[in-house]
């Protein structure tokens, strides 16, 4: 029997889901998600040296460092479990691992402009996805079934203000992030995506870095105006409609918040404000270790605390907000 013709066919299926450089070549129409931003949506983009591979970040899932700028999960991985699909891979390890549920481009510490990381900011990150699209990695009619999640900003408004950036200038600022912030997410969509889903910005003066000047009793009113500012010119930018979807992340963090303290109201963690992991001093953050030593502090039950540090929340931080967020979530799929 003549085995030959068997054999070719075989050779040309493997070689249309095999690319060149070992990565699968994703021929089906399945649902993906492709991430854009920083620490929010980041997934372990970020190299070794970063604080997110080290302890105690992930403490609470998987138990060890994994690239998750939290204790445990970030939000891409609730988008993504309510997409029905596994959690994308982080373009850093495209190569080693399955593309089939789209990718993630977050890097944490970035932002719209370049910060102080040195890492792709958000205009970079949709030129490795449109890199990507000119290898063929991903074809026009993969994307027919994807969904895109962008989380940004927030970083660039913190550098503005570490810089000591005048408050004057500050609206003009918000206004040249929420521009750019609008080109990119129309060159996500132009690129393909369907749909995409941009998180509108959390109430800035309520994280640990601004209320600790509080002693984490009050949020500060200027990061939460720039905040608000933020958000009404990106719903103007954006024009929500089946395209775009900005996500209320202000309302769903503040109602959060107010629940998370209520149901903890009996217990030594009760002030959603304080962060879990802090460092021993204020020169010190989470993770920081020095001649071998820890220089930071973590509380003793994560899940009783609704920041982990100084900006991101822990994993029961991103349960609340998620659960708060509810409908505008299940409109994306």
């Amino acid at each position: 029997m003549d085995h030959q013709p068997l054999f070719i066919y075989l050779f040309l299926l493997l070689s249309v889901t095999i690319s060149t450089a070992g990565a699968y070549v994703d021929a089906d129409r399945s649902i993906k998600l492709f991430v854009f931003g920083g620490s929010y949506v980041d997934t372990g983009n970020r190299d070794s040296r970063a604080r997110s591979w080290k302890e105690p970040y992930g403490i609470t899932d998987p138990g060890r460092p994994a690239g998750h700028f939290s204790d445990g999960q970030v939000f891409t991985e609730y988008i993504a479990s309510r997409m029905g699909i596994k959690s994308p891979t982080p373009y850093r390890f495209r190569k080693i691992r399955p593309i089939k549920y789209g990718m993630n481009f977050a890097y944490g510490g970035t932002g719209v402009f370049d910060t102080l990381v040195a890492a792709p900011n958000m205009t970079e990150q949709i030129d490795l996805f449109e890199q990507l699209l000119q290898e063929k990695i991903y074809t026009t009619d993969n994307l027919k079934f994807s969904t895109a999640l962008v989380s940004a900003s927030g970083m660039d408004y913190r550098i503005y203000l570490a810089r000591r950036g005048s408050l004057r200038g500050f609206p003009a600022f918000i206004i040249s992030v929420v521009n750019q912030l609008g080109l990119d997410v129309q060159r996500i969509h132009d690129l393909g995506v369907p749909q995409v889903a941009v998180m509108g910005m959390q109430p800035l003066g309520c994280l640990p870095e601004f209320t600790r000047g509080y002693s984490y009793e009050k949020c500060n009113a200027t990061g939460n105006f720039a905040a608000l500012y933020h958000n009404l010119l990106l719903v103007k930018k954006l024009k929500p409609e089946s395209k775009f979807v900005v996500l209320n992340m202000y309302n769903a963090f503040m109602s959060a918040m107010k629940k998370f303290e209520n149901e903890t109201e009996t217990s030594k963690s009760k002030n959603p404000l304080r962060p879990c992991c802090t460092g021993i001093t204020s020169e010190y953050r989470c993770g920081d270790v020095e001649n071998k030593e820890k220089k930071y502090n973590v509380c003793i039950d994560p899940k009783l605390a609704f920041f982990w540090d100084w900006f991101r929340p822990t994993q029961a931080g991103w349960d609340a907000i998620v659960s708060e967020l509810g409908s505008s979530i299940v409109s994306l799929f």
